[in-house]
């Protein structure tokens, strides 16, 4: 479980595919303590949940099945690109961003990155069915990212980037077409499917008998 928050935008010393997967390594230095990451550990590359395969130093190396690559954009980057990092979150630990579990839910585009004011509005396409699991003002995962939903539309979205968001992560790499990962707030995702569940069980026929209809 993660939350959004990024820890260091870090770019990528080698991506290869070796033997049906890529493998992607990259310097874990930046990272606070980063001493204290170990083979087997949980870490997000641009939102997507990864295994810790591998430890030379502070060279972090990570194992991407066809899964993986085939929902996510990681299929997309090489050496030199910039990822989004975040360790698994600490449980007791200060939430700051959103319950984000890495587990991407499907790659949208940038669409729009347009300065206005003190922020940037960027508009990300997506299709309705990722749209019909947002609610405006609501969290919305994009590359690792915890970001409000400022404007919801039926198949985009726009959220509002502070100036400090875009230095610190890959968001000033980001321009119109640019595939990132998305994930819908997982919280949304249960309730959504829990009222799909109970509405599955409604006939006119039950509502007839209920004495909500005649």
């Amino acid at each position: 479980m993660f939350t959004g928050i990024v820890e260091a935008a870090v770019p990528i010393a080698q991506a290869r595919d070796e033997n049906g997967l890529r493998r992607i390594i990259l310097d874990i230095g930046a990272l606070r303590d980063w001493q204290c990451v170990k083979p087997g550990d949980s870490v997000a590359l641009n939102g997507c949940c990864l295994t810790v395969t591998g430890l030379q130093g502070s060279m972090a190396g990570f194992d991407v099945v066809p899964q993986t690559l085939s929902r996510t954009s990681l299929g997309d980057i090489g050496s030199s690109d910039i990822v989004n990092v975040e360790r698994a979150m600490i449980v007791g630990a200060r939430l700051d961003g959103h319950l984000v579990q890495g587990h991407v839910d499907q790659v949208g585009q940038v669409a729009s990155m347009e300065p206005a004011g003190g922020e940037w509005r960027v508009k990300v396409d997506c299709g309705a069915r990722f749209t019909g699991q947002c609610i405006e003002r609501g969290s919305v995962c994009v590359d690792g990212i915890s970001l409000t939903i400022a404007e919801l539309h039926e198949e985009s979205f726009v959220v509002a980037v502070i100036p400090h968001t875009r230095e610190i992560t890959n968001i000033s790499r980001w321009q119109a077409g640019t595939r990132v990962n998305l994930e819908a707030d997982v919280i949304g995702k249960y309730v959504r499917r829990q009222m799909q569940a109970q509405a599955a069980g409604v006939s006119p026929e039950l509502l007839r008998r209920a004495g909500f209809t005649p």
